[in-house]
């Protein structure tokens, strides 16, 4: 088959991942849809082998964002081709300023559950990135991001204060809570940006729904996280950034690199506290900006390394992080978006880096 070729009819055989526990033998694709029961007149069609998962789940991931801001359409599609080609076929996009509103209309890219504009305290986020704005205006811009986007808006919840020389909290209490209370009235979920400690507690019992990085997670907020059901996304490959991080500041913010250095020193154990104490874990590798796209499979190695068992990383970029972002996996009816691969991903999560054959919408994809 070429590349993008429809195929009315595609069939799977082999190993068909349906859940963590759940192996059926073979699937169909039948108009781009899945179907478990053998279509009429389907002899002779297209058939793919192997080991087989729902699209991967890329649960923080900016399409439409450079190191320097917004950038074109044609930049934006080689983002997404980028994830496709390593098997993510659904993305949470956690802000951008772009729109990329164009991409639901390409049936050959990624779906993208969009979180509209990052919100962030004037000159407290990476410039050209976010809306910057002061506490006063927050509910109105929460408001106003729930209804551009797809059911997520996006806080920066803490960043570097130059006058403190470190990361701090970057909204008021109340605020915070009136700008999650109007997300939620509007049927939208929050999440926020955080690395440190210090805004946690506050974001958490204002009823946040998610926490990014989540990095500055200590023994005391970890029980608050699992009593209120709010998940994390760790994004372990931006985190390794930090130590060059901490080295290119060092000179002009020596507490806020030292910080850094704390935080990346202790991020697996942070991971593994969260992941003991139950709190929902899934996948994300904040492609976009400075980070290259297509890295799905190196923050699935990087969550077993901390000590998450493989099939419970698995399920943070599959069938876990599709159920929680309210997406079919591999359902009868749902959308022919799968990955195959030679072998069994919960044997050795490192297969997920060589993808053997790509499906979306009913294609197979390259």
């Amino acid at each position: 088959m070429s590349d993008h070729e429809v195929a009315p009819v595609l069939r799977i055989k082999g190993r068909v991942l349906v859940g963590p526990d759940e192996v059926k033998d073979g699937l169909w694709a039948v108009d781009g849809r899945i179907t478990y029961e053998r279509p009429p007149g389907a002899d002779g069609v297209p058939t793919l082998t192997g080991w087989v998962l729902p699209g991967l789940v890329d649960a923080h991931c900016h399409v439409g964002l450079g190191h320097q801001g917004p950038v074109d359409a044609a930049t934006s599609e080689k983002q997404a081709l980028a994830d496709r080609e390593a098997g993510t076929l659904l993305i949470r996009d956690a802000g951008s300023p772009s729109d990329t509103r164009w991409v639901d209309d390409r049936e050959d890219l990624p779906k993208i559950i969009r979180a509209g504009r990052h919100i962030a305290r004037t000159r407290r986020y990476i410039r050209n990135f976010a809306h910057e704005i002061e506490p006063g205006d927050l509910v109105a811009y929460v408001a106003r991001e729930a209804r551009r986007g797809d059911g997520w808006v996006k806080l920066v919840g803490d960043w570097i204060d130059r006058d403190a020389g470190d990361l701090t909290a970057c909204w008021p209490r109340g605020e915070v809570e009136a700008a999650i209370a109007e997300a939620h009235r509007l049927g939208a979920r929050v999440t926020a940006h955080c690395f440190a400690e210090a805004a946690l507690r506050d974001l958490v019992e204002a009823g946040i729904d998610c926490i990014e990085h989540a990095t500055g997670l200590t023994e005391e907020t970890v029980p608050l996280f699992a009593e209120r059901g709010v998940a994390i996304v760790p994004t372990l490959v931006n985190i390794a950034t930090f130590p060059g991080l901490a080295e290119a500041g060092e000179v002009r913010y020596p507490r806020w690199s030292a910080h850094m250095r704390r935080l990346h020193e202790r991020r697996y154990e942070t991971v593994r506290a969260a992941y003991d104490a139950g709190i929902p874990i899934f996948t994300g590798t904040d492609a976009g900006g400075s980070l290259a796209h297509g890295l799905i499979a190196e923050e699935v190695a990087e969550l077993v390394k901390a000590g998450i068992p493989a099939i419970d990383a698995l399920s943070a970029t599959a069938w876990g992080a599709r159920r929680w972002l309210g997406r079919p996996a591999l359902e009868e009816g749902a959308p022919a978006d799968l990955v195959v691969y030679d072998e069994d991903p919960r044997a050795d999560v490192r297969v997920l880096a060589s993808p053997r054959k790509v499906v979306l919408n009913g294609r197979v994809m390259g």
